[in-house]
Parts: C-alpha cells; structure tokens; sequence
C-alpha cells in the first residue's frame, strides 16, 4: 500500500476560535516543491464574520486603558519567545528562508515589535493650546478607529504582520488580519497563543486566502475603516479603486528600486561586504534590497572584481542548512519571474558575470525541485532596461559606472519608485548633499538597514503612501479630535 502524505490544514481564527473551511489552496515548500500545507481559501463569508467578531470586541478592548493593553502584548511577546525555536523552523519552511535568518532576525523581530508598542503606547502625549483673551483652552485627544484591516506579504511573514498587528491594538482598535497565502504558518501558530496571553475573542482575527478573494473583501468593507497593507505597487492600486468610495485610511509600503551611489573615497572592503549582503539578502526578497549599484568610473574595475568574488562566495543552501547565507525563492512562479529578467538582460547585450547561466548550483538531490537561484551580478546595462527600471525581488542585481555627483544622482532618481538609497563616501560634506537630494524616504550612509523604530518608515512616489514607526503608526492607528473649553 503507498504511503498517502499528510498535510498540515489551517483554519481561520474568528472571533477567538479556529474555525474550518470548505475551501482550500496549496501551499508548497520552497525548498523542495513538494505541497506541505494547506490554507483556506476564504472569501466574502468568512471576512465578513471576522469583521462582526472584531465590531463585537471593539468596545470593550478601546475601553482599556494603554497600560493594561501594554502588558498583554508584553505577555504575547513572552510566549512567542519562548516558542521561538518552533516559530524559526515553521518560517524558514514556509517561505524558503535560511533558518539562521528567521533564528537570528525575524522571529526574534516579530517580538520585539510587540514590546516596542507595548512601551511606546505609554508615552504618547497630545496638544494644548491657550486662547486667554477668549477664555478658552484647545487641546486635543487620539482614539482609536476601530476595526483594522491589515494585509501582510509573504517575504518577512510574521516580522511584518506583528509590525502592523502591535500598534493596531495596542492603540485600542481591533483587527482582520490576512498574510499572504504562500507564508500562512507563523501566524496561525501565532494565533494558538493569543488566549493564553489575554487577547479577547474579536481583538484578533486572523483570515487566510487569497488576495483577489480574501483581500479585497476586506479591503472592500465598509465597516473596516483603515486599511495597511505591504504589498506589490500594482495591488495597492487595486486597494485605492476598492477602498476609494468608504474614504478609508491607507497606509501603503510598496516596493523599491534601490539604488546605491558608491564614490571612489568609499571604504572598498566595508562597502562590498554590506553590499553583498544589502543586495542578496533573504534571496533578494526584501524592499529594501539593493538592485542599481553606481561605482564611480575609476574603482570601478576593482569593485566590480572584489563584488563579484563576495557574490561567488554567498552560499546557496536548503534552508536548514546553518551555513547557507540564501535558501530558496517563494515560488516556481517567482523563480521563473526572476530568470526572466536575466534572460531579459542577455538578450539586450548586458554581460552576466556570475550566478545564473554561469555558476552552477550544489542542491541536494531531494532539492532539485526547489526554487533556488544563484546570487547574480549583471553589467553593462542601459539605465532604460526594465532590469534597471522595475522591481525584480530576486538575487538580481546590476552594477554600472558613472563619472559625476550631479550626473548619479539624476539616475538614482530617473525611476519611479523611491523606497531608499545607500550612499558610499567619507566626505561628510557630499553625504549631506547627496541624501538630501535622493528622491526616497530613506537613505543610508556607509551601512545598511540599520533601523530606528521609533523613526519613519516608508517610501516616495510608487513606492508607498504613509509611513510607520512609533509616531507615525500611532496617528495612523487614531483619529485626531480637537476640544475646546470656553471658562
């Protein structure tokens, strides 16, 4: 008799209880190609309890005061450490990670943005103003909206679902949550703790599908005023159409085209080192990776050498590997996605120098069907190609000279996105004048993704609407009234 495979089956969490659905889509193991798991398929119905649920709860959870939601999501935080090992292993299955990555980074992240907003939740102040010759006093109160729809992307599954989820509730609004279809696991598991940390039934309700069918019914909801989402530029247009009639709140982190601006007074061994990293980290798969690399004209030759040896050296492994500095792409589709840039590439002239095409792969043979890709540098690219225009979100990056400050900054800027930038020099002087000239909501100098959380978060033009951080997500999560007191 063959051995019959068993899969892990989600269900929704409503209104503090896992319910089932009739419905459900696969979701595959990067690593290997295999269906591991599957994840409802929910729809209109189920989107439109999870809303009643968090309508339900709203009352008595906004009626909290920021002190007792602090030290639930104090508690939430304490129990997702103490099952970080599972968390890890369940992330780095789903997605295709190195579990040195979701280890080290992202799961401990996922807590850390829930202590974070458990203690700045406490230190919000609001604004008076004195009227004396009118007898009056002004001053201002934040409350939350209400019920918070919130879509999270498959690249950092729990990292930017807890990122939304923390100042969601700890500002007093409850939540429908959805991530991604492809990288469903973390939260689910996320959800069996929600009770044991005192989160009410309705406060969090998390609902798996779809995005044209999941989402958008949330998004399309008139009872869900707000809507955040991290996501692709062209769903976010979706979201803007669908949400336009309700007049909802957006807040929109899209991707990136980032550039980095490497002039010939860089620290060389610094520079390739974190740009190796900046490019190829998590696969490519991040927003903020480095996909444009300008070298100023005459270290170009020794960059591009020394860049290519470091690329060389990024291990490609399964992601249970601890050696491995990559693991797998989210899916076939998105790997064939990625090669078609390259291939793209090829056919426009541009020369290849590693990774794709040129290196071959060293997989386990029960990983031959999983989605890897080689860390890939190309060259001699025109600003004009789609590979230097679009977003590529893959091991994909492209390096060309340039010979002036004023002329780098005009090409850094001559797409339409404008996520961030890193900029590469000890003149302090120039760094000043470049950052401040880079048409992208943040710019890093001599490092890379070194973050402040309590600082803004987010991009300009295509790359986003709004930003997040500390005070940036705790006016987007409220509403604003001022009050006035005649005496």
């Amino acid at each position: 008799m063959a051995h019959q495979r068993t899969h892990l089956v989600l269900e929704n969490y409503i209104g503090g209880k896992f319910v089932p659905c009739s419905r459900h889509i696969d979701s595959y193991d990067p690593s290997s190609g295999d269906v591991y798991c599957r994840v409802p398929d929910s729809g209109k119905q189920e989107v439109d309890a999870a809303v009643s649920a968090a309508k339900a709860a709203f009352p008595g959870w906004s009626a909290k005061s920021p002190l007792q939601r602090s030290q639930i999501l104090h508690k939430l935080a304490d129990l997702i450490e103490a099952h970080l090992e599972e968390f890890a292993q369940a992330e780095s299955k789903d997605q295709g990670k190195t579990i040195t990555a979701a280890r080290s980074m992202e799961i401990p992240r996922a807590v850390y943005n829930f202590r974070f907003f458990a203690s700045t939740i406490l230190h919000n102040t609001t604004e008076c103003s004195e009227m004396d010759h009118m007898s009056c006093t002004h001053f201002t109160t934040r409350t939350p909206v209400g019920v918070a729809g919130l879509i999270s992307p498959w690249n950092l599954p729990l990292y930017l679902l807890t990122w939304k989820i923390a100042p969601a509730i700890a500002t007093g609004n409850t939540v429908v949550a959805k991530p991604s279809e492809m990288t469903s696991v973390t939260a689910w598991m996320m959800c069996k703790l929600l009770d044991e940390a005192g989160i009410p039934p309705g406060v969090v309700n998390i609902i798996f599908g779809s995005g044209p069918k999941a989402g958008e019914a949330i998004v399309s909801h008139p009872d869900v005023p707000l809507i955040s989402f991290t996501g692709s530029t062209l769903t976010a247009q979706r979201i803007r159409e669908k949400s336009a009639p309700y007049c909802k709140k957006l807040s929109l982190e899209l991707g990136g085209k980032n550039p980095a601006l490497i002039f010939d007074d860089a620290d060389l061994d610094e520079c390739i080192q974190t740009t190796v990293r900046s490019s190829f980290t998590n696969q490519g798969e991040v927003c903020l990776c480095t996909s444009r690399i300008f070298v100023q004209r005459n270290i170009y030759n020794e960059f591009l050498e020394k860049f290519v040896e470091g690329a060389r050296k990024w291990k490609v492994g399964i992601p249970s590997d601890p050696t491995a500095n990559m693991g797998a792409l989210i899916s076939r589709e998105h790997l064939e996605k990625v090669k078609s840039y390259i291939n793209l590439a090829v056919s426009e002239g541009a020369k290849i120098l590693c990774g794709e095409g040129i290196d071959s792969l060293d997989i386990p043979d029960k990983n031959k069907m999983g989605y890897f890709l080689l860390p890939t540098v190309i060259t001699e690219i025109k600003d004009s190609s789609r590979c230097m225009q679009e977003e590529i979100f893959g091991p994909v990056t492209c390096v060309v000279p340039f010979d002036t400050e004023e002329e780098v900054i005009q090409r850094a800027n001559d797409v339409k996105y404008g996520l961030a930038a890193t900029v590469w020099s000890r003149d302090v002087g120039r760094i000043h004048r470049v950052a401040k000239k880079l048409h992208t909501g943040m710019v890093w100098t001599n490092c890379w993704l070194i973050r402040d959380l309590n600082l803004p978060f987010g991009g300009m033009k295509a790359s986003g609407v709004g930003r997040e951080g500390a005070r940036d997500s705790f006016e987007f999560f409220t509403e604003v009234k001022t009050i006035t007191i005649k005496h």
